[in-house]
């Protein structure tokens, strides 16, 4: 069976919706500039298909249109949504499909405009219309389908007994984290800088320099109607634009790895429990690796919400000094549909910074599910 490498991986700059950079730059944009430039270099003819994640978009398939766009036309589309985690699972088709000997060259990945996007909201006129949003699970009053503040950050807060105080301790560092990674230039090698009617965007911008615990703390509850309710902006990942794409590959190409993808694994929970399920997909990841959580190098576990990054880590007894040191929504931002494969970029030059290692790549998504990818990044 071969085995299915990484030989590039690469994404966009990551923008604050409505109001950033890439508040004009489409989703289709973003996913022309990221796919064109994951597969510069490769001879097109050799690319068996095209998986990108997208999120609530109205129908289409970005994957073929983007294709088509950047030149990859004898590569087919495909659509993949499993929400939050939608760019993690078309890596892991990616992988499935060549260990499988079907495929042998599949760039996969994400692309995410809530900006642009008719998941949220729209401009006719000069009115702001709020559009349908199509639920990720049936409608609960203690997992509304609609409000992920409740459905995911608060109710992993109270099941983990996860305090205010260690929310935004956490989201404070993850800035730290974010920031110092920009500063230090550990995202040059990952991020493909796009033209927007606003210039050359290279940085990303939603993290805070200025933020502290004092300003995080002064911030309102989301819905200070419910009674010790502690989940707040600052403590929430953000909303994101953004695209991601990794060329996947059968070793047998004999093309340059960058990484390999040992295992990956998702799992369902009862959708109260959302921000719970890394807690059981993780060491499922593992598990189909003949690995556990002690041989793992670094772990990126999204931050959708402060509090279910700090119940995973707490749940699972894993090192937080291991996990999200370059930062993660609570700081990057959360671009939905390409969250999964933003992180995965992120880990992989990060382990070929270290010398190499294993890397476990970690997300809830809406609905009561998560998922979890584990790579290895060889040593130089």
């Amino acid at each position: 069976m071969p085995e299915a490498v990484i030989v590039s991986a690469l994404r966009t700059p990551v923008g604050t919706a409505f109001k950033g950079t890439l508040r004009d730059t489409t989703a289709y944009d973003l996913a022309h500039h990221i796919l064109t430039a994951a597969s510069a270099g490769l001879d097109t003819a050799l690319v068996d298909d095209v998986i990108l994640g997208e999120g609530l978009y109205g129908g289409g398939v970005v994957a073929r249109h983007a294709a088509i766009t950047a030149g990859l036309t004898s590569a087919a589309g495909q659509a993949q949504n499993r929400h939050c985690a939608a760019s993690l699972t078309a890596v892991q088709s990616a992988a499935a499909s060549i260990r499988a000997g079907m495929d042998e060259l599949v760039v996969a990945g994400g692309v995410n405009s809530s900006s642009t996007s008719p998941k949220f909201r729209f401009r006719s006129g000069e009115e702001w219309i709020d559009p349908w949003y199509p639920p990720t699970h049936p409608n609960r009053p203690d997992a509304p389908n609609l409000d992920m503040s409740i459905t995911v950050g608060w109710n992993a807060a109270v099941r983990a007994g996860v305090t205010r105080e260690e929310m935004d301790a956490w989201a404070l560092r993850s800035h730290r984290n974010a920031v110092r990674a920009i500063d230090e230039g550990r995202f040059k090698e990952e991020i493909v800088p796009i033209d927007t009617p606003y210039g050359l965007f290279s940085v990303d911008e939603h993290p805070r320099r200025e933020t502290s615990l004092e300003k995080l703390a002064s911030l309102r509850p989301l819905h200070p109607e419910i009674e010790g309710f502690s989940i707040t902006a600052g403590n929430a990942a953000g909303a994101n634009d953004a695209a991601a794409a990794l060329v996947v590959a059968s070793d047998r190409l004999g093309l340059p790895a960058l990484a390999t993808v040992r295992s990956w694994a998702s799992v369902g929970v009862d959708p109260a429990e959302t921000g719970l399920a890394p807690v059981k997909a993780i060491p499922k990841a593992l598990a189909r690796a003949g690995l556990s959580l002690s041989d793992v190098d670094l772990f990126e576990i999204n931050e959708a919400f402060a509090a279910m990054c700090v119940a995973t880590v707490g749940m699972l007894g894993i090192d937080p000094e291991k996990v999200n040191v370059n930062g993660s929504g609570c700081s990057l931002g959360h671009p939905v549909a390409a969250t999964g494969a933003r992180m995965l970029t992120t880990l992989v030059h990060e382990l070929r910074r270290r010398g190499g290692g294993l890397g476990v790549a970690a997300m809830c998504a809406g609905g009561g599910m998560g998922s979890a990818t584990v790579i290895e990044v060889p040593a130089p």
